[in-house]
C-alpha cells in the first residue's frame, strides 16, 4: 500500500523509497533545519531529486557582489538518485544554482564541476550497506577533548546555524601557534585556548579580550565563526579539498564539502580544479589556470558570457583596464610588468592560442588593442555593435577585450555619486577590493588586535594591470621595483595625497594644479554628461591618466612610519580599499590627510555604506 509523501507537495502517492535515503534525509534536517532540503519525486520513474540548500550568508558582501552570489539566497546544490536503489544505483546527476540568479551566476559552472567531481569520486566507493554500517559506529561531533584532527573530520566550520545552534555546544581544542585574537561574528561558542610561542596559556573572550589562564582551567569562549577567522590564518583551508566524514549520511557529506570549497573557489582553476600557483598572493576573483587545455575548455564552456555583460554594461571600468593593459604594453619595462600576458584562443582556430605566453608578440598584441581603442572611442551601442565593428577591423579585438575583463581578479565598481569621497577631486571613483576570503579574515584578526588606519598608495598605471591580477605585493629589491627602497623593503603607502600622488607619476610636468572653482565646475560638468550619456567612455577622451589607490593598513609595530612615508613589510596588513583616476594629471589644491579626523570618518561612512 502506497504511503503519503512527507518531503514533498502535491505528491499524492509514494513509489517504494530506499530506506537509506529517508535515513540521509533525515539527518540533513536533524543537523541543518527541515527546510535545508526538500524531495521531488518523478512520476511513475525511478528518479528522485533532491535539492539540498547551502547557506552563503557567511560570505562578506563585497566578496558575494563580486563572485555575483546572492548572500540573502541559499545556493541550491540538485541531486538526481534513482528513488529505489539510492546508493546502490547509478551516480547522481548534480545541478548547482540560485533560484532568482540563473543567468548571472556563472559561479555555480565551476561549483557544479567541483561537487561533480567529487560525487563521482566517492560513489565507487558508495553502497547502502556500507554506509548503514559506518553510521553504526557514530560519534557526537562535539566529543569533549576531541583533537584539531577529529574538529576538521567531524565538524564543517562554514555550516549554517542548525535548529538546535540556541544551545550551547563546547568543544575544548589546544593548539600551538602564533597569539592572535579574534572577534565575534555568530552567537554559536565553543571553547577555545591558544598556547603561544612561549608556552602560556591564553584563552578570549566573546569581546576579544586575552585571558591568561592555567591548563587545568575551562577555556573562555568563542563563536564559531571567531573559529573560522582563526582558522583562516593559520591554514587550516588547505584541507578544503579532503572528504568530511560519512558518519551522518551522504547528503549531509556533500553539502559539508560544498560548504568547504566554496569560500576558496578564488584558489582553483575554474575548468580543472587544480590549485594555481601564483608568483605572489592569490586574488580575491576566480579564474582559469594558464594550462593551454583548461584556456580552450574556458572559452568553448560559454564562462566569457559574463564579460559581455560587463563590456555593455560596466564601460567605464572596462575603458579604465583597457588603459591600464595599454599603458603596461606601451611601456619599456613591459617584458616585467606586463605580466599576465594574455591566452586567446585564435577565433578561426579554436584549437591554437592567437596569443600565448609562450610566443608573446608585443606588436601584434598592440595592433589588436590599439583597435579596441578606435571602436571604443568611435561607439558607445549596444554590446552586439562593438563586437561587429572589432571583427570587421582585427578578428583579435574582441577576444583580446574579452580576456581583458575576464582576466581581472580584483573587484572593482565604479562609485555612485552618494558614496563618493568628494575632497579627492575626481568623479573617477572606484570600489577596488582583491583581497580573497582568507586573507580578509586573517586582515581582522590582525585589526582587531593592532587596530588599522586608511594610507594611499600611488603607483604609475602601468603598474596597476599587474596589481589588478597579482594584487599589491611588496614588490621591493625585485625586478618589479621602480622607485627604490630607502626606507627598506615593503608596501610604500603615504598618509598624505600629495606624496602618492608622485609616485602615480603626477608631478613631472604634467601636474596642473587646479583652483576649487575650476575643479567644481568640472566635476558638475563631467558628472551631468555621464548621466545624459550614460555607459559614454569618460577615460578615452585623455590618454594621459593618473591614478592612486586608497588602502587600509594595520597599525601594528611593523607598520615603519618615516615621517609622511610608511613602509608595511607585510602584504596581509595592507588592503585596497577605493581607486581614484585623473586626467591630464588634475588634482585638487589641497593635500588630503587621512589621519584628519573628519577624512576618516568620511572614508569609514563611505565603507559601510551599502550595497553599491
Amino acid at each position: 500500500m502506497a504511503t503519503p509523501c512527507f518531503y514533498c507537495e502535491g505528491c499524492a502517492t509514494d513509489l517504494y523509497r530506499h530506506p537509506q535515503l529517508d535515513m540521509d534525509i533525515d539527518s540533513v534536517k536533524a543537523i541543518y533545519a527541515d527546510t535545508a532540503v526538500s524531495v521531488r519525486e518523478h512520476g511513475s520513474i525511478d528518479d528522485v531529486d533532491v535539492d539540498m540548500l547551502i547557506n552563503v550568508s557567511f560570505l562578506d558582501d563585497e566578496v558575494a557582489r563580486a563572485w555575483k552570489i546572492v548572500p540573502t539566497e541559499p545556493i541550491i546544490v540538485r541531486l538526481r538518485f534513482s528513488l529505489s536503489q539510492y546508493l546502490n544505483g547509478p551516480a547522481p546527476s548534480v545541478e548547482v544554482f540560485q533560484p532568482s540568479n540563473r543567468e548571472g551566476f556563472s559561479l555555480g559552472l565551476q561549483l557544479q564541476k567541483v561537487i561533480s567531481s567529487f560525487v563521482s569520486q566517492q560513489w565507487k566507493y558508495l553502497s547502502n550497506e556500507t554506509l548503514t554500517a559506518q553510521q553504526k559506529t557514530r560519534h557526537t561531533w562535539f566529543k569533549p577533548g576531541g583533537t584539531i584532527k577529529r574538529f576538521r573530520a567531524g565538524l564543517s566550520i562554514l555550516s549554517p546555524i542548525s535548529k538546535s545552534s540556541g544551545q550551547e555546544h563546547v568543544l575544548k581544542v589546544k593548539m600551538i601557534g602564533p597569539e592572535l585574537k579574534v572577534n565575534r561574528l555568530m552567537n554559536r561558542t565553543m571553547a577555545y585556548t591558544i598556547k603561544n610561542t612561549r608556552g602560556e596559556l591564553l584563552t578570549y573572550t566573546t569581546n576579544g579580550k586575552r585571558v591568561a589562564v592555567s591548563a587545568v582551567k575551562s577555556p573562555a569562549h568563542i563563536t564559531t565563526k571567531q573559529l573560522i577567522e582563526l582558522l583562516f590564518s593559520s591554514q587550516a583551508f588547505i584541507q578544503c579539498k579532503s572528504a568530511p566524514t560519512l558518519q551522518h549520511g551522504f547528503l549531509v557529506q556533500v553539502m559539508k564539502y560544498a560548504e568547504q570549497r566554496i569560500p576558496t573557489l578564488n584558489e582553483y582553476c575554474v575548468v580543472c580544479d587544480e590549485r594555481h600557483i601564483f608568483q605572489y598572493a592569490s586574488m580575491l576573483k576566480p579564474a582559469v589556470c594558464s594550462r593551454e587545455l583548461c584556456v580552450f575548455s574556458f572559452y568553448t564552456l560559454g564562462v566569457m558570457a559574463g564579460a559581455a555583460e560587463e563590456v555593455s554594461n560596466g564601460a567605464e571600468v572596462v575603458d579604465l583596464l583597457v588603459a591600464m593593459c595599454r599603458a603596461a604594453l606601451e611601456s619599456s619595462r613591459k617584458s616585467i610588468i606586463f605580466e599576465p600576458y594574455p591566452s586567446v584562443v585564435d577565433p578561426f582556430n579554436p584549437k591554437s592560442l592567437a596569443f600565448s605566453p609562450k610566443k608573446k608578440s608585443y606588436d601584434r598584441l598592440q595592433k589588436a588593442l590599439d583597435s579596441i581603442m578606435t571602436i571604443r572611442e568611435m561607439t558607445q551601442g549596444p554590446y552586439s555593435s562593438i563586437k561587429k565593428q572589432m571583427d570587421t577591423i582585427d578578428p583579435l579585438a574582441h577576444p583580446l577585450l574579452q580576456w581583458i575583463t575576464s582576466s581581472n581578479r580584483s573587484h572593482i565598481v565604479k562609485l555612485p555619486l552618494n558614496r563618493q569621497l568628494k575632497f579627492m577631486h575626481t568623479p573617477h571613483q572606484f570600489l577596488l577590493t582583491s583581497s580573497p576570503p582568507a586573507k580578509e579574515a586573517r586582515f581582522r584578526v590582525a585589526r582587531k588586535l593592532y587596530g588599522s588606519t586608511f594610507a594611499f598608495h600611488g603607483s604609475h598605471i602601468e603598474n596597476w594591470h599587474s596589481i589588478l591580477r597579482n594584487g599589491l605585493v611588496n614588490a621591493s629589491c625585485t625586478k618589479l621595483q621602480l622607485h627604490g627602497a630607502a626606507y627598506g623593503k615593503g608596501i610604500y603607502l603615504s598618509p598624505v595625497s600629495s606624496v602618492s600622488y608622485g609616485y602615480s607619476g603626477m608631478g613631472r610636468g604634467q601636474h596642473h594644479v587646479t583652483t576649487k572653482e575650476e575643479l567644481g565646475k568640472r566635476y558638475n560638468r563631467i558628472n551631468t554628461i555621464q548621466q545624459e550619456r550614460q555607459g559614454q567612455s569618460r577615460f578615452l577622451q585623455s590618454r594621459n591618466l593618473n591614478c592612486i589607490a586608497l588602502c587600509e593598513v594595520i597599525t601594528s609595530k611593523d607598520l615603519q612610519k618615516h615621517g609622511d612615508t610608511w613602509v608595511c613589510p607585510i602584504s596581509d596588513h595592507v588592503c585596497t580599499r577605493f581607486f581614484f583616476v585623473y586626467e591630464n594629471g588634475q588634482v585638487g589644491d589641497a593635500d588630503i590627510n587621512t589621519q584628519d579626523i573628519r577624512i576618516e570618518q568620511e572614508i569609514i561612512q563611505a565603507i559601510e555604506t551599502k550595497p553599491i
